[in-house]
């Protein structure tokens, strides 16, 4: 059975203080791996007060996995050092790949999903966590184009993934809502392939919607869409940790917490009142 935390935000610089001084009813945070990997500082003392009293998940956005380039050791020594510092529930990053060459282009691009694709993904995830010595989760990306090459969908891609390296997903279910807008499939049909199991956490956000074409964006709050969605995947589930991601257009905390309480509600009546089980 999945480790269950409740219900999370994603920790930002905004809201430090007003945490630590009210210490407001989140079950837990997430936070960006890559923002702490300094010595001392202020986020270590923000982080270090707020880990006294919230689990902690931490979240990369480096590890471009789906790279042809090296693995980055120098990375990875890092991370694992900071992980033996935060000791957090879990890690993740992103199934994608950032880096082209020497040049960063500091967004999460997509793969082609081919069995060659599988073979070296699954070389690359068997080394980082063999070397973390942990077992690594993975996020789903939002995409715009689809590859020629690619041989299965996307969510055939990820199953068999799963299968082969025993890694587990962190669910974007706006992301998923965002591709399915783009390329024309039904959400359900991915998220239903994906074997429940193998699920560790759930992501929810906003996005812009242009009509002709959705970008995922983490700046608005949950549209109904999504919510929709949220709560019709969350019936093919057991309780799963689920959080909000907010990366820009930062709100006070209190409109982020009743977005959270709002999220809970869409799934107390299927998750928390099966067998008189209910979550405070």
């Amino acid at each position: 059975m999945q480790e269950y935390l409740g219900f999370g935000l994603g920790l930002r610089s905004t809201h430090f203080e007003e945490i630590i001084n009210t210490k407001p009813a989140i079950d837990w945070f997430e936070i960006i791996s890559e923002n702490y990997m300094v010595d001392g500082g202020k986020p270590w003392y923000y982080l270090e007060k707020i880990r006294a009293d919230y689990p902690i998940v931490m979240h990369g956005v480096s590890m471009s996995i789906g790279s042809v380039e090296p693995l980055n050791f120098q990375y990875l020594d890092a991370l694992k050092e900071l992980a033996n510092k935060v000791e957090p529930k879990w890690l993740s990053d992103h199934l994608c790949f950032t880096s082209v060459g020497n040049i960063n282009s500091h967004d999460l691009l997509p793969l082609p999903y081919t069995e060659e694709t599988l073979q070296y993904l699954t070389s690359r995830i068997t080394q980082v966590q063999e070397y973390l010595g942990r077992e690594m989760i993975f996020e789903n990306v939002s995409s715009y184009l689809i590859y020629k090459e690619s041989q299965m969908p996307e969510w055939t891609f990820l199953a068999e993934l799963t299968k082969r390296t025993g890694c587990q997903f962190l669910m974007d279910v706006n992301n998923v809502y965002v591709s399915a807008r783009n390329h024309s499939f039904d959400p359900m049909t991915y998220l239903n392939a994906i074997p429940q199991s193998s699920i560790k956490q759930i992501h929810l956000a906003g996005h812009q919607d242009f009509g002709t074409h959705v970008i995922d964006t983490h700046d608005e709050d949950i549209p109904n869409p999504v919510w929709d969605l949220f709560r019709q995947y969350a019936k093919t589930l057991g309780p799963t940790s689920t959080m909000i991601e907010r990366d820009g257009n930062i709100p006070p905390l209190e409109s982020l917490l009743n977005e959270l309480a709002f999220a809970r509600a869409q799934v107390s009546d299927i998750w928390f009142q099966q067998d008189g089980l209910i979550h405070d």
